[in-house]
């Protein structure tokens, strides 16, 4: 049995009311196409700071807030090692769920949210959503409108000395599902597939320099914790395209550096990964007459939440959300084939899923306006 549309907009409750919340909620509350009902946390005063903070009617437990007739749609903030629990607690409850990155820590429980989001006729979407913001979009257009000509390689680079510098409570980043790769690795892994298509093979190598963290700011600043992932994370990967990839992410550089570059036949395209916006920068000629230039990001601005915006509209169409369920699996697919070859030293690993195209988006896409007839009502 499929959930039905929503008549009016879409009701959605938001779980797990840390810091990023701020982000969904402003995004969400600006949205004529959503209505914002409930906030749950573990912290129950804490979901009530953040339901009081935007104008939100009701915040309590989790339990409480899935068992609630006025819910559609629940967003899925919870730390990674919560997200399945979550999601399936959810998706009894007949609530479409889209999940912050990534989809859970490992394919077993990814493939149980997404089989018992289809038994339940429910829908799945997750982050990342930058893939919708108008510099990704941008990037997209001038690659199909062969800017740089066929795509041959690409590179990207995150590194920098990490979250135990500046966040109060980094622990988790340190975790099993989290760690360089998939904290950071989930926006470059999903516009990678969103730009080039699905991955075939990934060959990788790992460290940790250190086994220890010591936290930097807040109020446990000073006090240490352990490290269980891999800080430094070099890649290759190999697309069903062809296509030659090359990537780097890591916590143990003290140069901050961010690069997505990919290489064509008739030159090479910068994209703005490290957030909805910023120019495309373009690199064309051959010798001294190569020069970049900067494609300006087309389409209003958009922020953390766009694809919560984007879900809600495809469930009413009855089309598949650009940043879907099967995207995230595929990259999560992706990621964890990185952490298994960095196990065995390199060999490499091939991927067993494949992601479907995503639609590309009007250059005027606004999840602020309301699509929906005015007259429909809950």
């Amino acid at each position: 049995m499929t959930a039905p549309a929503p008549r009016g907009p879409t009701r959605v409750a938001v779980v797990g009311a840390g810091s990023i919340s701020d982000e969904y909620l402003r995004t969400l509350s600006a949205s004529g196409d959503i209505a914002v009902t409930a906030v749950a946390d573990l912290d129950t005063e804490r979901a009530r700071g953040q339901a009081e903070a935007y104008g939100v009617p009701v915040w309590g437990g989790t339990d409480d807030v899935l068992r609630r007739d006025d819910v559609d749609l629940v967003v899925n903030l919870t730390v990674p090692a919560a997200h399945a629990e979550v999601a399936l607690a959810a998706i009894a409850a007949g609530k479409h769920v889209w999940g912050e990155k990534p989809l859970t820590p490992d394919r077993d429980t990814a493939r149980a949210v997404l089989d018992a989001a289809r038994t339940a006729g429910v829908v799945v979407g997750n982050a990342p959503d930058t893939i919708l913001g108008p510099g990704i979009r941008t990037s997209r257009r001038l690659l199909a409108e062969g800017a740089v000509g066929q795509p041959r390689t690409v590179l990207t680079l995150m590194q920098g000395p990490g979250p135990d510098a500046w966040h109060p409570r980094p622990r988790f980043l340190f975790e099993k599902g989290a760690g360089p790769l998939f904290d950071i690795g989930p926006y470059y892994v999903t516009t990678l597939v969103h730009l080039l298509g699905p991955v075939a093979s990934v060959s990788a190598l790992g460290q940790r320099p250190r086994a220890e963290r010591v936290v930097g700011s807040g109020p446990d600043a000073g006090s240490s914790f352990p490290v269980e992932v891999p800080t430094h994370v070099s890649v290759v990967t190999t697309f069903a395209s062809g296509v030659i990839g090359t990537s780097v992410y890591s916590f143990d550089s003290p140069v901050r550096r961010q690069l997505f570059e990919i290489t064509g036949a008739d030159g090479t395209m910068a994209v703005p990964v490290s957030g909805f916006d910023g120019p495309t920068r373009l690199l064309t000629g051959t010798g001294e007459d190569a020069s970049w230039r900067d494609v300006p990001a087309a389409g209003p601005p958009v922020s953390r939440g766009a694809g919560v915006v984007d879900m809600a509209r495809a469930i009413r169409a009855g089309t598949t959300p650009r940043a879907s369920g099967a995207l995230a699996y595929h990259v999560l697919d992706v990621m964890l084939a990185i952490e298994e070859s960095a196990a065995a030293r390199g060999a490499p690993v091939a991927i067993g899923s494949t992601a479907p195209p995503v639609s590309p988006m009007p250059r005027q896409w606004d999840p602020t306006t309301r699509t929906f007839d005015a007259t429909e009502q809950k």
